[in-house]
């Protein structure tokens, strides 16, 4: 059995957004990529277990009903084991090294290259060329992973196609060298030769160019290395990608903020172990039930027809509506919108302000600092090539682009819980309504709509007019946007750790209406943050006004408040980098149906703004 060792330490929040299954981690020796939970270990972590029934029922709903439980990384408590069989599982990928010698291209199980672990630093684990011939005193040089790879759409990952791109289909016992011809590191400047046969090639032809003749295009393998697998399907073209580049992995995450509905422990207690209980379909199961463990020092002081009646009753809720992702709002602000009586936990409380921030009470209904939060997060799959943050809702997602985490239908996901604070505004209903029923207003949302329909029907999506947000939305969500980038300033966090979180739903809507934000932080390593969310909060009229203050000019001016025909297809009015744009992280919607114009005035027009503002 080969022996495995320790190469390197993320944090788990990592696992999630940047080197989830499926990624490449760049070492600074080695390339890794990120096994599926088919090769975790999860018995080591016996209390790794994070419930959230509510996500975990809305991705029941979407992964299937096998899927039982959400369990974070597993992680190991000597971090110099350097033979810890304890953590998330990688392989060495791309499997093509190159030595900076004498410039050997080959696979390492051509065994050329011979692995060497440091029990000090594993994040300097190395392969090296042993047999190199210009090695420097006496040394074997340290080979570097090969940059280049191809990926298609559909989420197969495979190495580089380096036979096929010197040789085509010609047998050759080829014995290749990469070659750096300039010091750009540009493909222009990269060439690939031949050493049996002289056949040599520049890497610039394997990339999509203008010139047809020298335009390489690879065909996928319909390889998923994370899997250990190759599948089966039609023959289509890939990409060639470097190993680095941006598109080589997009998670598709899902989330929900943990919101007690209430305090009875009886409840809580079923709650807690609901993934079990779930299964009682009669009186009769349930009494089985009550010789585990768990279920016997949880519910043991209370007697089974009590019990059963809590779970009966939770199990026709369960089985009248599912719950779905786009359900997951709700709760959260029945919650928000009632401080007063909403429960107070180790993971949650709330404290409404007394007053409005002076200037804005016709806006704003009413402001509640949160100053505990828990966040749970599950990672469901990923994309290559394509970002899934193009598609609004869950049911338009595109199934087969979307690469599973396992070979079988998963029955766990690996998620992360954080815990932070943040700012709930609540938005008057009689101001919102007011603002919409503007002419100005009307017509700028037909010119989002579409713009709205144009961009989906350029991606072939069904029902070109389906998912659009509507202005209440881009109002709300600007606003937030707004005022991230103001608080970034004051509060100390960084800009991508502040997040939010937007709901917006019409009086017709069967939860509705809905206006209102959320701007939270939260941190994975730690208990909470350092409270400056929540005490920017007590200032946030001060914040308000600063945030409007910068709208109204952007560096990029006059073309940032120039651009709002939307008629190149984009799907933001007067918004850019320079403005209202924040980490891809930070926006639930990717930097769309944004319109600082819709705020306050600027210097292209005035007639859209929300906030009617005096001149000083």
């Amino acid at each position: 059995m080969a022996r495995k060792h320790q190469v390197g330490d993320i944090r788990p929040s990592q696992l999630l957004f940047t080197y989830g299954v499926g990624s490449i981690i760049d070492l600074p020796h080695l390339s890794t990529l990120v096994m599926g939970i088919d090769d975790w270990n999860t018995q080591t972590n016996s209390d790794s277990e994070i419930k959230e029934p509510r996500l975990l029922q809305a991705l029941q709903s979407v992964m299937g009903p096998q899927l039982q439980r959400l369990l974070a990384p597993p992680i190991d408590e000597d971090s110099r084991n350097q033979f810890s069989t304890v953590g998330v599982p990688v392989v060495t990928f791309p499997r093509w090294m190159v030595c900076p010698y004498c410039h050997l291209l080959a696979p390492i199980d051509d065994h050329h290259f011979t692995l060497k672990a440091n029990p000090y630093r594993p994040d300097r684990v190395y392969y090296h060329h042993e047999t190199c011939a210009k090695r420097k005193n006496g040394k074997p040089p340290t080979v570097v992973p090969s940059r280049f790879m191809i990926a298609c759409d559909a989420g197969h990952l495979d190495d580089f196609p380096w036979h096929h791109f010197l040789h085509g289909d010609k047998p050759c016992k080829a014995i290749f060298n990469l070659y750096e011809l300039g010091v750009s590191g540009e493909p222009s400047d990269i060439s690939v030769r031949c050493e049996t046969c002289g056949a040599n090639r520049k890497m610039a032809d394997a990339f999509n160019s203008f010139d047809e003749t020298r335009t390489y295009r690879p065909m996928c393998t319909h390889r998923s290395p994370h899997l250990r697998k190759y599948t089966k399907g039609k023959a289509h073209e890939a990409k060639t990608i470097l190993r680095s580049a941006s598109n080589t992995w997009f998670p598709l995450v899902y989330n929900t903020l943990s919101i007690p509905e209430g305090t009875d422990p009886l409840e809580k207690a079923i709650e807690d172990q609901w993934f079990i209980l779930q299964g009682a379909r009669s009186f009769d199961i349930l009494k089985g039930f009550f010789h585990i463990p768990s279920i016997q020092s949880m519910l043991g002081e209370y007697s089974l027809e009590e019990v059963w009646s809590r779970v009966e009753r939770k199990l026709k809720g369960a089985d009248a509506a599912p719950a779905k992702p786009s359900d997951l709002k709700t709760p959260e602000w029945r919650v928000l919108t009632d401080p007063l009586h909403a429960p107070r936990t180790d993971d949650f409380s709330l404290e409404p302000l007394e007053t409005i921030p002076e200037g804005y009470e016709e806006y704003i209904e009413q402001v509640v600092l949160v100053d505990k939060l828990r966040e749970v997060l599950a990672l469901t799959g990923f994309t290559r090539i394509e970002s899934l943050s193009d598609y609004t809702e869950e049911e338009e997602l595109p199934r087969n682009h979307i690469m599973k985490l396992s070979s079988k239908p998963p029955i766990w996901l690996p998620a992360v819980e954080v815990r932070g604070e943040g700012i709930f505004i609540q938005f008057r209903e009689k101001a919102i309504q007011h603002w919409l029923q503007q002419a100005t207003v009307q017509y700028h949302n037909d010119l989002f709509f579409g713009a709205h329909r144009r961009w989906r029907e350029s991606r072939h999506l069904d029902d070109y007019s389906a998912n659009y947000p509507g202005m209440r939305y881009n109002l709300l969500h600007t606003f937030s946007h707004a005022l991230m980038r103001q608080l970034t300033l004051e509060c100390g966090y960084a800009a991508a750790s502040i997040r939010e979180r937007i709901y917006a739903l019409p009086p017709e809507a069967e939860d509705g209406p809905m206006a209102g934000i959320l701007l939270y932080t939260a941190a994975s390593d730690s208990e909470g943050t350092l409270g400056g969310l929540v005490h920017q909060g007590k200032q946030l009229g001060f914040h308000i006004g600063g945030a409007l203050d910068d709208m109204e000019y952007c560096a990029s001016d006059p073309l940032c408040a120039e651009h709002v025909s939307l008629e190149d297809n984009s799907l933001h009015g007067a918004a850019c980098h320079s403005c209202m744009f924040a980490p891809e992280t930070s926006c639930e919607r990717g930097n769309k149906y944004l319109d600082r114009s819709l705020l306050t005035r600027t210097v292209e027009r005035g007639d859209l703004a929300f906030f009617q503002r005096t001149e000083n």
